[in-house]
């Protein structure tokens, strides 16, 4: 698909979002919006396999099927087998989404036009065909954020039936382009209407969406030599981004993620789905990563992470956190008040032994000292896990304008005698609200980052003696040298000139005294 394609859906999808603005603050009228395109999504997809691999002999199509007849079951429930097994779940020709903008449209002989029932049920339908199957985890509650009761849809259930009547009327007249088997037109564009969402949500944003050209850098990091990625893990997943970029540079077989944010949650696994991750490819679950481990006996090959900055955890007020395996061997719990390197140890107890991590932490990460710098020590010294330490620009992240860094690690490290430093602050482009890294930015970083290369003001190699030296504080402008001098001042040079910017002024004193006689009036000097 062209990018021409793609900017025009994205402008039709979003078109649709301005319908329900007013109503509602962008968190909460983006539950309706990508709950219905996810509907839509699946409708078509239900139709378009049932058509073209189920009754591709037959002279009907699925919607054609009359569900009141014997002989229309008895197709309806064969074809019902097949999908739940493919699909992961069923919807009849009655549930279709072109039927219910049929129908709320008053197009459907002998019926009215109110849809709100009608639509409550298929939601509910989607989730319950899954029970009992391998695909039950990945539909369960999938749209539990779409609230068709809210009276912010309107005042009364009419009011509420037309606002979501000219919705799904909207979204029905958009070619999502099914057909096209290699495109991710519609994957693309749901990524695009998550990040206006974020932008709109303001520091809420943050929670569920790290911004594309962060997720593109460490999706680069983590798959650097590779083609394949046999899993990778995001346990701070959010709507699914950081995991669905790794994507973009190697053939994942495996995702898992785990979010705290039942609604976020939700997203991810309708953004998994909606990208064409079968459900069998994907483990998303819900839950408090540092408390509940939900993934307890994974080991990955990849790591991509955004965890929430400098956020509480239980620490040492809960006694049996200083016993799990994920943080016992480091001597110390991160602070209750920063649970920063409690993210960066669950991950690495995660990391199978060949394993890549790239992860995004504040700047205070680097050089906090306390049980913080206990911890990374012990890191480094111990482990020598560190591979890499990444300077970002500030104002990237939605809610936050502070700078963040990227720590990369490894586990089996070729070049385990230093660690990489690079200072990528300053090379950024400025926006209205937030800045962001351009291509070349991003390129210029990647690029320093394999070939591990030293630039001048830019990277630097720091041999474990300096590290050492610098007692385990990995503040970046320690190793990298951005310093500039000033510009040398001649000041002859300025003196001749304020000599001249005199002799002008007298000049037009003179100038000003001749029109002040002139008109007769005093002399402002």
């Amino acid at each position: 698909m062209s990018e021409e394609q793609k900017r025009l859906l994205e402008k039709q999808l979003w078109a649709v979002a301005n319908l329900l603005r007013g109503k509602m603050n962008a968190d909460e009228y983006k539950n309706y919006i990508l709950g219905f395109i996810f509907y839509k999504y699946l409708s078509e997809k239900l139709e378009l396999y049932i058509n073209e691999k189920l009754l591709a002999q037959e002279d009907f199509e699925f919607s054609e099927i009359d569900e009141s007849t014997k002989d229309g079951q008895t197709i309806l429930a064969e074809v019902k087998a097949a999908c739940v097994g493919h699909l992961g779940f069923f919807l009849k020709p009655s549930e279709l989404f072109g039927y219910l903008c049929k129908k709320g449209k008053g197009e459907i002989k002998g019926q009215n036009n109110f849809i709100l029932e009608d639509l409550k049920g298929v939601l509910n339908t989607i989730e319950r065909t899954s029970m009992g199957t391998s695909s039950e985890d990945d539909f369960k509650g999938l749209f539990d954020d779409v609230d068709l009761t809210s009276s912010k849809l309107g005042s009364s259930e009419n009011k509420k039936n037309e606002v979501i009547v000219e919705v799904l009327a909207l979204l029905n007249g958009i070619d999502f382009r099914l057909e096209d088997a290699k495109s991710d037109l519609l994957g693309d564009a749901y990524e695009y209407l998550i990040g206006e969402f974020a932008a709109g949500a303001g520091k809420k944003g943050g929670e569920f969406y790290t911004p594309a050209q962060v997720s593109r850098l460490l999706a680069q990091i983590v798959t650097e030599g590779k083609q394949r990625i046999k899993s990778v893990f995001d346990p701070t997943c959010g709507s699914g981004s950081l995991l669905l970029r790794v994507k973009d540079y190697a053939t994942v077989s495996s995702y898992y993620g785990q979010e705290l944010n039942p609604t976020t949650y939700n997203l991810a696994r309708m953004n998994m789905i909606l990208h064409g991750v079968h459900f069998d490819n994907f483990v998303i679950r819900q839950g408090d990563t540092l408390t509940e481990d939900m993934h307890p006996d994974l080991q990955v090959e990849a790591i991509v992470a955004n965890p929430p900055f400098g956020i509480d955890w239980k620490g040492d007020a809960d006694p049996q956190l200083a016993h799990d395996e994920r943080f016992s061997q480091y001597g110390r719990l991160a602070p209750k008040g920063a649970a920063d390197y409690a993210f960066v140890t669950h991950m690495l107890y995660h990391l199978a032994d060949n394993g890549i991590m790239a992860i995004v932490l504040p700047h205070g990460a680097l050089f906090r000292s306390g049980a913080e710098g206990h911890i990374r020590k012990y890191i480094i010294e111990k482990q020598n896990y560190l591979d890499a330490v990444i300077g970002l620009p500030p104002n990237l992240f939605y809610g936050t304008s502070i700078p963040a860094t990227v720590l990369v690690f490894k586990k089996c490290r070729k070049d385990d005698e230093d660690i990489l430093f690079i200072d990528a602050s300053k090379e950024f482009e400025k926006g209205k609200n937030q800045n962001r890294l351009t291509n070349e930015n991003i390129s210029k970083i990647f690029e320093a980052y394999k070939s591990r290369s030293e630039i001048d003001k830019y990277s630097h190699k720091a041999s474990q003696a300096e590290i050492k030296e610098n007692d385990y504080n990995l503040n970046i402008p320690r190793y990298v040298d951005t310093f500039e001098e000033e510009p040398v001042i001649d000041l002859d040079q300025v003196a001749t000139k304020l000599k001249q910017l005199k002799s002008e002024e007298l000049d037009l004193q003179k100038n000003i005294a001749v029109f002040c006689d002139e008109l007769g009036i005093s002399k402002p000097f």
